[in-house]
């Protein structure tokens, strides 16, 4: 099974077994604050304006942030591939478009063609996942190492928290809309109830997730957060073989990693990346699309491992 598919199921299933919890009544509680019965975690966003709000050192808040920042560091951003349910809700956008078909051969004939020189001067570089991308100045151009929108947002919905004493951007967070027009339409087909919020909820997560068409990666405050505490990340990394790899071991242009990756993130040139490794959400399209399968996201990848070459090996 494909790990699109895959990913797409398991975010599928989350929202199914909330919605369950709805309906029984379980106290199963939302990716808010998912827990059972009066056991339960806080997202680190909510954790953080919680305690700004209440203007207290709240201790579920701080065991949920500890908590949050570990799975984070272990992780990375893998939420966001995975469970978050906006890039699902996203799907219905593209759901009955129909995009542009691919030449079924466009891989096939960059899989033959030789490396360019662009390619060599970056395989040349020994930049890997493993860097340290602060010392690199091509890296820290990248989405996630510098502060881009998102950090704003994530500025704006903290210090507003303090402000009014309630944690303000909750009141639109996608993820918590998402759910709460769930819950409004189990309400109004079981009880018939009708309110106003029936309009505002959808309303508000419309313009998020189709008019702001790009807002996981350039508002989400969550995304912000996470990648920041990301840096800390050294697990399930991208990985590639170089003995299996058609740029190291044959030679031969490919680049099918990279292309296939929606965060920017370019395994085997990660110089030639639009996004820093702190915004990888795990995702294994990276791995799926290697046509040599020469990428494996190991827990812990070994140094000899990381795709570093010489500029001599391709001259």
């Amino acid at each position: 099974m494909k790990s699109k598919t895959l990913r797409t199921l398991t975010a599928l299933a989350v929202v199914l077994i909330i919605t369950i919890g709805f309906f029984t009544t379980s106290g199963i509680g939302t990716l808010s604050a998912p827990g059972i019965s009066d056991i339960s975690v806080l997202c680190p966003l909510g954790a953080l304006t919680t305690m700004l709000a209440s203007k207290l050192v709240v201790p579920r808040a701080v065991i949920s942030l500890v908590i949050m920042v570990v799975l984070i560091i272990v992780f990375a951003r893998a939420f966001c591939g995975w469970v978050c349910p906006v890039p699902l809700v996203q799907k219905l956008r593209t759901a009955f478009s129909r995009g542009p078909k691919a030449k079924k051969d466009e891989d096939g004939a960059k899989a033959v063609a030789p490396l360019t020189a662009e390619e060599k001067a970056a395989l040349s570089t020994a930049c890997s996942s493993s860097c340290d991308t602060s010392a690199c100045s091509t890296c820290a151009k990248k989405r996630g190492e510098a502060l881009d929108a998102r950090h704003f947002v994530l500025g704006g919905a903290l210090i507003s928290t303090a402000v009014f004493g309630f944690p303000v951007f909750c009141l639109i967070c996608p993820i918590g809309l998402t759910f709460a027009l769930i819950a409004l339409l189990i309400a109004l087909f079981a009880n018939g109830d009708v309110t106003w919020s029936l309009i505002l909820v959808p309303v508000i997560l419309a313009v998020e997730l189709f008019v702001f068409r790009k807002w996981c990666h350039q508002l989400c405050p969550l995304s912000a957060l996470m990648s920041l505490v990301a840096k800390l990340n050294r697990t399930f990394k991208p990985t590639i073989d170089d003995k299996k790899c058609l740029e190291t071991a044959k030679g031969t242009a490919c680049g099918a990693c990279g292309r296939a990756c929606t965060e920017g993130i370019d395994p085997r040139h990660p110089q030639l990346s639009t996004a820093a490794w702190s915004e990888c959400t795990k995702c294994r399209d990276c791995v799926d699309a290697c046509p040599a399968h020469a990428i494996s996201m190991p827990l812990l990848a070994k140094k000899a491992s990381t795709g570093e070459a010489k500029a001599a090996d391709f001259k």
